[in-house]
Order: structure tokens, then C-alpha cells, then sequence
């Protein structure tokens, strides 16, 4: 081969090289993500924090943003540290589900100074002005349903009583299990002033019934308490739990004792998120109700709130006043939750796809 023809071969082929990497440059630019969105969750303890998280990535990406989802494992410096993590990567959006709402002031402050949007996630973010959005479900609507599938179980409408009931609520760091529990005491307290309902342990402040990180185990061991101090020569009618895992904690409790027979059925027990567990419990005749939170639902509603955000429009929300993290009124978009049991659950959770029967019957 001469000298020429090699070098036109030469020069043929670095021209070939500069158009691919030219056209790889352009298609990088083109195939550039809309924004790029930081997705910070509590933990993956609970499987409707692992649903939320993965809703959130999938239509995010498929929508051409880029996403970055983190899990702090319940722990308050691992949030802090994934955030501020999230804020040197170059985050555009935040969305936030806190593990403790009242933790994160400064690195929410972080967040702002680059001029990032922060959205609340599920739960509250508190003492803060640098919040901008919430996405949630009703939650003081969510206390009510539990305390109502209650009431109308015993009767209490009607007259019927007294009966015995202990209360149980969720992680005093998360302002959603406050508001939760004022909803459940406002169909309550009538009943407990006119003793209906008997509380025997007297425990009926939220303080006194609090679970941290609402934790199955914690509430297991003060169901424990509770039967051995109080319950040893009377029966226990009822049981308000506002979360699954601290539903079978109790029931855990309950037939260590001897509930859970012909002669001593369980009492009537709620609960909430509508995990797996909570509804092959609910399908055995353990746990009466769960609370169903389509976790799809407030994806779809976040994903709206970060589509307004990023084309600078209006962002919509239905509730400007009920949100107060100590700072500010927190403009809101509330989602329905829906009661589930024995009789509804094929209807609420199979027929939408949200589990199949398979994985509720194996």
C-alpha cells in the first residue's frame, strides 16, 4: 500500500471517529434529563416506603428527569447526610419523607440557599420556612376511619357498651401520627366521657401511647405491659393501632395470652398502610382493618407537583390551611385513604392492581 492511500485511509478514519464522538455529543445533549431530582425516604424497613420510592423513580424516568433515591435506614444524620449529598450532586427538586420531621432545619436552609425546591413527602417537615410543597394523605382523615370501623364494629352508635379499649399511635417525631391521633379522639372522646369505651390502663394522651419510629416491637412490649396489669380478670374488646407492623405486634402479644380462640376471639384491631403482612393477617381473621394509602397515588401526585415546579407553573394543591409546621401554612395536596377489611379487600387491593391474589393467599 503507498504512502497516499494510507494516509487518506488515516484521514478517513479519524474523520469517522470525529462525526461518532461529534454525534455522541449531541445525543448526550439532547438525551439530557429535564431535572435532576433528589428522593430522600426514611427507611426500607417497611415495604410502603420501598413502593414509594421505586413509584417515584419509575415515572420520573420514564418522564426524562433523572433521580438520585436514598434511604437513611431511620436514622437522622444518615438523612441529613444523603441530603446535603443530594445538594452537592446538583439536585433541582427535593422530596422529602423525614424520619424525624423537626430534624432536617438546616440542611433544608442548605437546600434553599442553591435555590432548590423542597417538597414535603408524607410526612410534615416542621420548624422550617424552606418548605414548598406537601404531598400527604388526610391524615387526621385517617384517624377518623379507624375510629369509626370501631365505633360501627361495637355498636357504639347504638348504645352498646361499655367496652374495653387500649389506644396506640405512631412515632412522636412524625407529625402525621398527631394529627392522626386528634382524628381518632374526636370520634373517641364522647365515648370515653360517657364510658362506653373504658380505657383501663387511663392511657389516653398521646404522650402515653406514642410508639417510636411506630415500631412493631416496642408497641408488642406495652401490649404486654398492658395485659398484665390490666387484663388479667377482664377482656379486651378492642385495640386502635395506626400502623400494620404495630398491629401484629399487638396481636403477637394478644395470643401469647390466650386470644386468638373460639373461647377468646381477638378483639377488633385497625390498622394502617395496608401492607402484605397486615392483609394475610386480615384474610386469616387476625387483624380486623387496615387503612389502604395507594402509594401509586402520591407518586403521581408529586410527580404533578415537580412537573409544575420545573416548567414554572402554578402548583396544584387543595388545602391551604391545614399544615402548619411551625413556620408556615405548608400548601398541600391531600389524598383519600380507603378502609379495608375482610370484605373489600379483593375490590380495593386485587381488582387495582395494587397486589395480586397470588401474593395475598401464598
Amino acid at each position: 500500500m503507498t504512502k497516499k492511500k494510507t494516509s487518506k485511509l488515516l484521514l478517513s478514519f479519524i474523520g469517522l471517529v470525529s462525526f461518532v464522538l461529534l454525534a455522541a455529543c449531541g445525543n448526550s445533549e439532547a438525551d439530557e434529563s429535564k431535572a435532576y431530582i433528589g428522593i430522600s425516604m426514611p427507611t426500607q424497613s417497611a415495604e410502603r416506603w420501598i413502593d414509594d420510592g421505586n413509584n417515584m423513580v419509575t415515572e420520573l424516568e420514564e418522564l426524562g428527569y433523572k433521580t438520585d433515591l436514598q434511604y437513611a435506614e431511620d436514622v437522622v444524620d444518615n438523612q441529613v447526610s444523603q441530603i446535603e449529598n443530594m445538594i452537592t450532586k446538583g439536585v433541582d427538586v427535593l422530596v422529602i419523607a423525614s424520619v424525624d420531621g423537626s430534624a432536617l432545619t438546616d440542611v433544608l436552609q442548605k437546600a434553599k440557599n442553591e435555590d432548590i425546591e423542597i417538597i414535603a413527602y408524607d410526612r410534615l417537615l416542621m420548624n422550617s420556612e424552606n418548605v414548598d410543597y406537601y404531598a400527604t394523605f388526610d391524615n387526621f382523615g385517617v384517624g377518623v376511619i379507624g375510629a369509626t370501623y370501631i365505633e360501627e364494629a361495637l355498636g357504639l352508635k347504638d348504645g352498646e357498651g361499655p367496652f374495653n379499649i387500649e389506644l396506640f399511635g405512631g412515632s412522636p417525631d412524625d407529625n402525621n401520627a398527631v394529627i392522626n391521633f386528634d382524628g381518632v379522639m374526636s370520634v373517641f372522646s364522647p365515648y370515653i366521657d360517657n364510658g362506653q369505651l373504658v380505657v383501663q390502663s387511663g392511657q389516653t394522651n398521646f404522650n402515653q401511647i406514642a410508639t417510636l419510629r411506630w415500631d412493631g416491637a416496642t408497641a408488642q412490649s406495652r401490649m404486654d405491659n398492658l395485659l398484665s396489669a390490666k387484663y388479667t380478670d377482664s377482656t379486651l374488646d378492642a385495640v386502635l393501632s395506626p400502623y400494620d407492623p404495630i398491629s401484629l405486634g399487638i396481636i403477637s402479644s394478644l395470643k401469647g395470652v390466650g386470644y386468638g380462640s373460639d373461647s377468646k376471639p381477638l378483639p377488633v384491631i385497625t390498622g394502617q398502610d395496608a401492607n402484605l403482612p397486615a392483609i394475610k393477617s386480615i384474610v386469616a381473621g387476625e387483624q380486623t382493618q387496615t387503612i389502604f394509602k395507594d402509594t401509586r397515588t402520591l407518586a403521581s401526585v408529586t410527580i404533578d407537583m415537580i412537573e409544575a415546579v420545573v416548567n414554572d407553573e402554578e402548583v396544584e394543591v387543595n388545602d391551604t390551611e391545614t399544615y402548619d409546621n411551625g413556620e408556615k401554612i405548608v400548601p398541600t395536596y391531600m389524598v383519600d385513604p380507603v378502609s379495608v377489611d375482610a370484605d373489600n379487600y379483593e375490590e380495593a387491593l386485587i381488582d387495582s392492581g395494587y397486589y395480586t391474589e397470588e401474593e395475598i393467599n401464598n
